[in-house]
């Protein structure tokens, strides 16, 4: 068992969970990073999630190879099309298809797993309910109710060691508190990546959910966006 003040950070190299770990890290906790290889359309953010690991002096970096490729049903795992231009209204008319199945209930069970094994008994995920793109497992609902399944089926909660949290401090934020928060924290956000579809070369397309909503976040945060995006 290593210090309680240890936490593992879900950690996809995006703005969010780049932030939560700022977050984390600045409340004293020892870092262990986790990202996933999940049969995602491209490997940016992995490479991106490493950069952002290095740079937040994580005690380990670790990628867990989980393939939902197979599974399907979602535009980031699937061959379908990632939507471009939505506008706000449109995000929150229903669930996208780039919602993909199950997928922070599979990450959280992993980061859980991993947490019993540390003997850590906070889990830090960077879902947000407010500028989110609809997605059912990013509501505090959700949250709740995994939280409590993690202190009924785990050996450590159950003999009363501890109690499991899972921390979401970006959950009422939005895009633009999130990004003016990790800039006072001094997040790079150069080195993260949240594009659906981004190029060959690794720039964003600028047109999906997840790029309109880090540009606007920027624009409302009154800050540069250092997105690299491709020419449209």
């Amino acid at each position: 068992m290593i210090d309680i003040k240890s936490a593992v950070v879900l950690c996809s190299g995006g703005l969010d969970s780049t932030t939560v770990m700022a977050m984390a890290k600045s409340q004293g906790y020892a870092l262990y990073s986790l990202s996933f290889a999940y049969g995602q359309r491209h490997g940016v953010e992995l490479q991106a999630a490493e950069k952002v690991a290095a740079a937040m002096g994580v005690k380990r970096h670790l990628v867990s190879r989980v393939d939902l490729k197979p599974i399907g049903g979602s535009a980031l795992t699937d061959d379908i099309a990632v939507p471009k231009d939505r506008g706000g209204s449109h995000m929150a008319e229903a669930i996208p298809v780039t919602y993909v199945p199950a997928r922070n209930t599979i990450f959280l069970s992993y980061a859980l797993a991993w947490a019993e094994v540390l003997g850590a008994w906070d889990i830090f995920i960077g879902v947000n309910a407010i500028d989110y793109s609809g997605y059912p497992d990013c509501r505090p609902e959700y949250i709740q109710a995994f939280e409590a399944m993690a202190n009924l089926a785990t050996r450590t909660a159950v003999e009363g060691k501890g109690r499991f949290r899972i921390r979401t401090p970006l959950i009422d934020m939005t895009k633009a508190q999130i990004i003016q928060a990790g800039t006072a924290l001094g997040v790079d956000y150069e080195m993260t990546h949240s594009c659906y579809d981004p190029s060959p070369q690794g720039l964003a397309c600028g047109g999906c959910a997840a790029c309109i909503l880090r540009r606007n976040g920027f624009a409302a945060a009154g800050l540069p966006d250092p997105t690299r995006y491709a020419p449209r």
